[in-house]
């Protein structure tokens, strides 16, 4: 009966938020393909698959079992802009895919963006139109839902999509940069960021890298001046959050840690196709190493969840 009631509890509270190990995993795999690393991109692919089958299953028996846990997820003003990592988390996988399978990449992206539109849409009219939102809500992590519109894109192009990817990348860019005002106004005026959120501080890099991505596609792998103005956007903000890694250190560990993770993926793959287009061997260079970096925060952060699955250290009552 004691091992029931334990079961039960770790299963109510399991977060929205552990599909962000999905995208970083992702990051990872989609890192590789682009270093040209067939074999471990391989390896990397069926882990991230697995992985997303996995907690997938768990959130839909969550859904079934304590559908009012959800409903509480999705009321909270924090926890609700974790919920298109769901889709971006399919939008990933169609990128990977690609290497492999043309048809499995659009099956994924069409459901992908299906859930993308479906969620990102459902956020933005519970910000605006449910219930006032108060400044100490406001995160990065409000950047989500606007990531989740910009790698539709860069995957759409890919698989010949490219009227609808314009229109989901407009939509992206406008409210990255619409939220970027709110989150500067958020963290310089007000309170600072409770310690679980801090890393989300990471989130910053990611809408311009993953924006640098989209526009190469648009552009048949050129690099113009809109190009270096996102990477070099992507360099700034990825400086503006190591200004807080003395902070991120003192932190006691929760899932929110992988919001490093895939805003540096998406920095690395940046990094290399960027290198690539203007035949720098410094970004690749960098880019190589930042694929090992990258390698070594997942893997600690893998061991670092499992630790503290072990202790219940998550998927506990907040």
């Amino acid at each position: 009966m004691e091992n029931k009631e334990k079961n039960t509890n770790w299963l109510e509270n399991f977060p929205v938020l552990f599909f962000t190990v999905i995208m970083g995993y992702s990051g990872l795999t989609l890192a590789l393909q682009v270093a040209g690393e067939v074999y471990l991109s391989e390896i990397a692919l069926l882990i991230t698959t697995c992985l997303f089958l996995l907690i997938l299953l768990i959130y839909i028996i969550k859904i079934t079992v304590y559908r009012d846990a959800v409903i509480h997820e999705w009321q909270h003003p924090i926890k609700i802009s974790f919920f298109p990592a769901i889709s971006i988390s399919i939008l990933l996988l169609s990128l990977i895919y690609k290497t492999f399978s043309t048809e499995i990449a659009t099956i994924l992206w069409l459901v992908g963006i299906a859930a993308q539109v479906l969620l990102a849409l459902s956020v933005l009219a519970n910000w605006i139109g449910n219930r006032p939102y108060e400044a100490i809500h406001i995160s990065p992590a409000w950047f989500i839902p606007t990531v989740g519109n910009i790698i539709a894109a860069v995957g759409g192009v890919e698989l010949g999509f490219t009227q609808i990817s314009w229109i989901l990348f407009s939509a992206g860019v406008i409210f990255w940069i619409l939220l970027l005002t709110l989150v500067f106004n958020r963290l310089i005026f007000h309170n600072p960021l409770p310690e679980r959120m801090v890393p989300t501080l990471a989130i910053l890099v990611a809408p311009p890298a993953v924006t640098f991505l989209a526009w190469v596609k648009f552009n048949g792998g050129n690099v113009d001046n809109m190009a270096h103005a996102m990477y070099g956007a992507s360099l700034a903000f990825l400086a503006l959050t190591l200004t807080q890694a003395r902070l991120l250190i003192r932190l006691a560990f929760s899932l929110s840690w992988w919001a490093l993770s895939f805003p540096f993926a998406a920095l690395v793959s940046a990094t290399m196709i960027y290198g690539t287009a203007l035949d720098s061997q410094l970004h690749l260079l960098l880019g190589r190493a930042g694929v090992f970096l990258l390698f070594l925060l997942i893997l600690g952060l893998s061991l670092r969840t499992m630790l503290a699955l072990f202790r219940k250290e998550i998927c506990i009552p907040d």
